[in-house]
């Protein structure tokens, strides 16, 4: 092999295959980051709430539209929460349940206090919180009460308090450095708790805790503790979610979503990554073009030489293998470079991206490799087999 790629080297032309070259790069990184950016950015859009499945619907009262004021109430009658329940696109009802006095809360982070504000609790029944029971039980006498906040708190912490103070972030397994003192005050009377954060929730705007809490403390410090809820949560029959969403339309509720653009969000997200992935098919496909008119041309010019290696007993293999070999070569180096790339780039987002949902679990590039070493495998038994043709046609002009 040695003495014929001696031989057929001498009319390579460099620019040609450097051509090759760095379109199929630049082809194959579209190609997979746009894959690998895909699946590293999906599960924001996708991942479920941690603690709240996704048949439960927070429901409210429109209260007007555009900029009309209405003087429609916004509490749920207990004749609104009956007929609610007799719909056949209903499986069961809850209401929210609001603490009725003054909560003035101390929160801080790994022990550096932070702000001092006044806080909001709301209730819904325990079996609705998908935490183990032993992290959201409480009963009277405790002085722990474990609370859940909205995912958009730990998001301003991390993006204001944290980066302006040179604190440390805080992700859903570090919610043991939250601090939170709560001072109880009504009927005269005022009790400092301790809170305890258990997680985040990205459907939940309020601050949640558990209903016996909220059912003890409202007997205790609320000046009335019978109110109609603001708020329900509704768990839908399964498959029913279009028809109850058009049910809940006509009777003038809207239904509360951790993300409301989600869908949309993830296809115009589809629709992008499809587009860059086409674009880099077609800059792929040009750079086979490229490739193959090369070697064509360089066939073409070694046509004399491969006929005399042909009579002096090299075999078509022996004589189509050089331009094979640099052709899977060339593939498996830009795979290589083109793996490289990604990861930089993928450093580089991923970053910003767990800023932002620290949360979120990482996906691994097994999916992508696999994806290129495919992509490597198919362009080059589609070479090998292009460029024997070509070689047999040109050693014999009559072949077909």
């Amino acid at each position: 092999m040695n003495l014929v790629w001696k031989l057929l080297r001498q009319h390579i032309s460099v620019p040609q295959i450097a051509g090759f070259f760095f379109a199929n790069l630049f082809g194959m990184t579209i190609i997979l980051l746009g894959y690998q950016f895909y699946r590293d950015v999906i599960p924001v859009f996708t991942a479920p709430d941690s603690f709240m499945k996704a048949d439960y619907l927070i429901v409210n009262k429109k209260i007007g539209t555009g900029n009309t004021i209405s003087g429609r109430s916004a509490n749920f009658f207990p004749s609104d929460i009956e007929t609610l329940e007799q719909s056949p696109y209903v499986k069961r009802v809850a209401r929210f349940t609001s603490a009725e006095y003054r909560i003035d809360a101390s929160i801080g982070v790994n022990g550096k206090r932070l702000l001092n504000t006044e806080m909001y609790f709301e209730s819904i029944p325990d079996d609705y919180i998908d935490v183990p029971l032993e992290q959201w039980k409480w009963k009277e006498g405790d002085q722990s009460v474990p609370i859940i906040l909205p995912r958009s708190y730990i998001n301003m912490y991390n993006f204001g308090f944290a980066q302006a103070r040179s604190l440390p972030r805080i992700s859903d397994g570090l919610v043991g450095m939250i601090d939170v003192e709560l001072s109880l005050h009504g009927r005269g009377s005022t009790d400092i708790y301790k809170g305890r954060v258990v997680g985040f929730s990205s459907r939940l705007t309020t601050i949640l805790v558990p209903d016996a809490f909220m059912q003890w403390s409202n007997g205790k410090y609320a000046d009335q503790t019978e109110v109609n809820p603001t708020r329900l949560i509704v768990e839908r029959q399964p498959n029913k979610e279009q028809q109850l969403n058009s049910y809940l339309e006509e009777q003038g509720y809207e239904a509360e979503s951790g993300n409301p653009n989600a869908e949309k969000t993830i296809s115009f997200l589809r629709l992008i990554v499809g587009l860059v992935v086409v674009i880099g098919i077609v800059i792929a496909i040009l750079s086979f073009y490229i490739l193959m008119l090369s070697i064509y041309l360089l066939v073409q010019k070694n046509a004399v030489k491969m006929q005399n290696l042909l009579l002096i007993g090299y075999s078509p293999s022996q004589v189509a293998r050089p331009y094979q070999v640099l052709t899977v070569s060339m593939l498996t180096i830009v795979l290589l470079i083109a793996v490289a790339i990604i990861m930089i780039a993928r450093t580089y987002y991923m970053g910003m991206i767990e800023l932002l949902y620290p949360q979120l679990p990482t996906q691994s590039m097994f999916a992508t490799l696999i994806i290129g070493i495919a992509l490597v495998v198919l362009v080059s038994l589609f070479n090998i087999f292009a460029i024997r043709r070509k070689v047999m046609k040109c050693l014999h002009p009559t072949l077909e």
